[in-house]
């Protein structure tokens, strides 16, 4: 089957899927999905499905970018801030509706393939940062949106803290992999309105950055 046949195929079953927001889906639409798969998985890109990137992360599965993306709101107006760069598929979709993305990164190797992958698409509203994704970006802050890509136990304080006065932020959070919840928060001066948006499942916000020889080490001498 065609990429255009597949890709047509996928956003009818977003659609199928609750997705209503014309302007995700055409974000979605936009981006090449296959852009951002290994090569051995390419040719899974438009299936509805999550694929390995290497150092124990996914790209997300695209029901589940499109459900968090259009839980965000965003708008061409809007500054966010994505926790969890991974293959770089979700920051290049967000960069489709807001006007500018900092994403942030705990492993090198994958901070600097997505860049060349922003490079190669043109797509210059997306700034990356190699860091401990738990600390946000405080001299980038305050920001409209903040989107967390991977669950976090509890809801981190300090990104909340990075959240402007009527901003939102979207996050898994829960203990295990059995018991994550999607959750939008609003912050409306000194409180946080909460709203469950439903169940996922999402890789682990690990604190701290990989020490790059012990993880090297721990990996056999494999870093991906």
């Amino acid at each position: 089957m065609m990429v255009a046949s597949r890709k047509i195929r996928l956003i009818m079953e977003l659609r199928r899927g609750g997705i209503a927001d014309t302007d995700v889906l055409s974000a979605i639409e936009r981006i090449p999905r296959e852009a951002f798969a290994p090569e051995s998985f390419r040719h899974q890109a438009y299936e509805n499905l999550a694929i390995p990137i290497g150092q124990g992360q996914t790209l997300s599965q695209p029901q589940v970018v499109a459900q968090m993306t259009q839980a965000l709101q965003a708008s061409r107006r809007t500054k966010v801030l994505e926790i969890g760069t991974g293959s770089g598929y979700q920051a290049a979709v967000l960069s489709r509706l807001c006007r500018r993305v900092y994403t942030v990164e705990r492993f090198k190797e994958l901070r600097a393939s997505a860049e060349e992958r922003f490079a190669a698409l043109r797509l210059h509203n997306i700034t990356t940062r190699h860091g401990d994704g738990w600390k946000g970006w405080p001299e980038q802050a305050p920001f409209d949106r903040i989107m967390v890509t991977a669950a976090a136990t509890d809801v981190p304080s300090v990104l909340v803290d990075q959240l402007a006065e009527g901003g939102q932020m979207v996050l898994p959070v829960g203990r295990t992999s059995r018991d994550q919840a999607l959750l939008r928060l609003r912050r409306e001066g000194d409180s946080v309105v909460e709203e469950h948006l439903g169940d996922v499942r999402f890789v682990p916000l690990v604190e701290g950055v990989p020490d790059d020889e012990a993880y090297f080490a721990q990996r056999g001498g494999r870093l991906a």
